[in-house]
């Protein structure tokens, strides 16, 4: 017997008396980096065609002025499951240790201990994949990729073993399929599913048939994002299909939310889509200013969609502010959980949707990320980076083009202090966690101080994210940085990452996390504030073992005074492949990178 349409009441909370097959589905669609320009009912860009996408758009509402919680992928991830800003756990950015969120409960686990089948499909970013379960996820179907993937069901939706297998379709698709077989699975009982598309992220990977829907003259990387894109409509369009075909689409809550804006790289270089796995993944921000990593809004205002056909009255904009931690908040809502005060930072959004409720959902926003923070309270907007800042009228730039904080100093001073007020119940508390590193220095420039811009870099100059390499080329392969010479065949070549952008009180440990190919020694080297060379006391040796599992390395560097530079030499040069390298100073203050996906 099919579950009936919920009535107004569905809408206060409900307790465990209730039968099952009286509560809402709910499923979340959150794709990965994801610029705000690229949804077809926005009008703002010509050359994509998301149909489905529209059509849910005009089932529902389309949230002009929503969020998520963070310009990159594992906080914004670890706000939505939590319903809590993540900086309450102390996960800040895809270097954090995953410590804090492993104590949170989830939504997931919150609909599971309620009744709900749960399932997960797509990219997770928080942990170890097999550990999904333990977050509250019945099902797991974790291809984020062409390579092998954690699961424990099959795309067909039957059960089988958690463990690791290998792809036999295009992970969108297979996401897709795996999502509509559970739906048929599950359809006469409450579920909810998170379907977690690594698109349009790169490595840009869509198949030549997805990108043959876009034919004429275009960078080869915007094609190959809309190619992806049209597999993630496509996978709406299955989805939706699913749940009309089993008579639920008047019984389902459903979210579509980016995890952060599009990285742009400021140049936007169509570079070779198989040499620069980190580089312009071919989605736009327009008109917001700025990219992925900064909380300008380009960075993190994002599309957003909700509809549940019969209960939120469809084909509108929902202009007041709203957040990726709403989710949390609105499905326990409809689910009759009761959650303990300050445990959920979010809001139901069902009552003003419905327009049960006037006026705004939030009274404010807030935002921290490293060196970054802002704050939202209706129009306005305060926005710091470092010692910068900047306020902006949003309702009449959302560009974010006229700094009125020297017109409008009052209005910033009220929003700074709100902003120091919750920053310091963060942990770590603080407005920011450390420096502004170079390249956020020259986005600012860019895109909020209009200052011109470099030239672009010719291929096998530019760093990552501050890295450089040395008698070879430094990329970005599977989720971790790699070194390879730059003659192959030179037996003698010893190329080696070198960081000048360094700024840490010693001494400091170096602590790298890789993969190792072979066993292998090599070594680190220093320079400190005021030396012009590298000094031959200044180095350390390093050593590791062939294993096949992630290893992490520990070093003790005795810097004596200011950390300025540091060069890593691995032998064999091509034997380590580093997921991530972290600088610790005894001091307390770090700086990670993160070279994961």
């Amino acid at each position: 017997m099919k579950r009936l349409l919920l009535l107004p009441a569905l809408f206060c909370t409900l307790g465990h008396a209730h039968a099952a097959e009286q509560r809402p589905n709910i499923i979340v669609f959150y794709t990965d980096d994801h610029g705000f320009a690229d949804l077809g009912i926005r009008g703002v860009m010509k050359d994509l065609r998301t149909p489905h996408l529209d059509a849910l758009a005009r089932s529902g509402v389309v949230a002009t002025q929503g969020y998520s919680t963070a310009p990159q992928c594992v906080p914004s991830r670890g706000g939505l499951m939590t319903g809590r800003f993540q900086g309450r756990f102390n996960l800040d950015n895809n270097g954090s240790s995953l410590d804090g969120f492993n104590r949170q409960v989830t939504i997931a686990k919150r609909l599971q201990a309620s009744g709900y089948v749960t399932a997960q499909f797509g990219k997770w970013h928080l942990g170890p994949l097999e550990e999904i379960p333990r977050h509250g996820f019945r099902h797991v179907f974790a291809q984020h990729g062409q390579q092998v993937f954690a699961a424990n069901i099959t795309i067909e939706g039957r059960d089988r073993p958690m463990g690791d297998h290998p792809p036999s379709d295009y992970h969108i698709d297979a996401c897709s399929k795996a999502a509509e077989a559970v739906i048929g699975r599950y359809h006469d009982q409450p579920f909810f599913l998170y379907i977690a598309y690594r698109a349009p992220h790169t490595p840009l990977d869509a198949p030549q048939h997805y990108k043959d829907r876009f034919p004429g003259p275009m960078p080869e990387r915007r094609r190959a994002a809309l190619g992806m894109l049209a597999a993630v409509d496509d996978g709406v369009g299955r989805i939706t299909a699913a749940l009309e075909k089993h008579g639920l689409t008047q019984q389902t809550l459903v979210f579509f939310i980016g995890d952060n804006g599009a990285p742009l790289k400021i140049h936007k270089q169509d570079s070779p889509l198989n040499g620069d796995a980190g580089g312009w993944d071919g989605s736009l921000n327009d008109p917001l200013n700025g990219e992925k990593g900064m909380l300008s809004e380009g960075g993190m205002h994002v599309p957003f969609l909700i509809a549940w056909p019969g209960v939120i009255p469809g084909g509108r904009n929902y202009d007041h502010p709203v957040s990726a931690l709403d989710v949390a908040a609105t499905a326990a809502a409809l689910a009759g959980i009761k959650a303990g005060s300050g445990e959920l930072d979010g809001v139901n959004l069902l009552p003003f949707l419905r327009e049960e409720k006037a006026g705004p959902p939030h009274e404010t926003l807030y935002w921290r990320w490293m060196a970054q923070s802002a704050v939202r309270e209706g129009r306005w907007k305060l926005l710091r980076g470092g010692e910068r800042e900047y306020l902006y009228d949003l309702d009449q730039d959302i560009g974010e083009k006229r700094n009125l904080a020297a017109a409008h100093p009052e209005i910033a001073g009220r929003l700074r202090e709100k902003l120091k007020a919750w920053s310091a119940d963060l942990q770590p508390p603080g407005m920011a966690l450390a420096p502004m590193a170079a390249v956020w220095n020259d986005c600012f420039d860019f895109y909020l101080e209009g200052k011109p811009v470099a030239a672009k870099p010719s291929d096998g100059e530019t760093g990552i994210q501050g890295w450089q390499a040395r008698g070879g080329t430094a990329a970005i392969h599977e989720g971790a940085l790699v070194i390879r010479p730059a003659d192959s065949a030179a037996e003698k070549a010893r190329p080696f990452l070198t960081n000048a952008e360094i700024s840490l009180p010693g001494p400091v440990t170096v602590i790298l996390k890789v993969r190792a190919k072979e066993a292998g020694k090599g070594s680190l080297s220093w320079r400190t504030q005021g030396e012009k060379d590298f000094l031959p006391a200044n180095n350390a040796a390093l050593a590791w073992k062939a294993v096949p599992e992630v290893q992490e390395l520990k070093v003790e560097l005795p810097v004596q005074g200011r950390l300025i530079h540091l060069r890593l030499q691995p032998s064999p040069a091509t034997a380590l492949e580093f997921s991530s390298i972290e600088i610790r100073s005894r001091s307390g203050k770090a700086r990670t990178w993160s070279f994961a996906p």
